[in-house]
């Protein structure tokens, strides 16, 4: 726990723009935004999945 504490009160300006720089870096300017379309798409997929789950739930409590 006070680890956990102790490195996010170090994430800073410097190192997000650190990390965004390495990523254009590795990835390219025309590549990130495929990557974060499928990132949302995913997230989008595990979304309805678990609505649908929890629909199928709600309707076997009733049963």
């Amino acid at each position: 726990m006070i680890a956990s504490n102790i490195f996010l009160g170090m994430v800073g300006p410097w190192q997000i723009a650190i990390v965004v720089v390495l990523v254009l870096l590795l990835f390219g300017g025309k590549k990130i935004p495929e990557l974060m379309r499928g990132l949302g798409s995913g997230i989008k997929e595990f979304k309805d999945a678990t609505k649908e789950d929890e629909e199928s739930n709600k309707i076997e409590e009733k049963k």
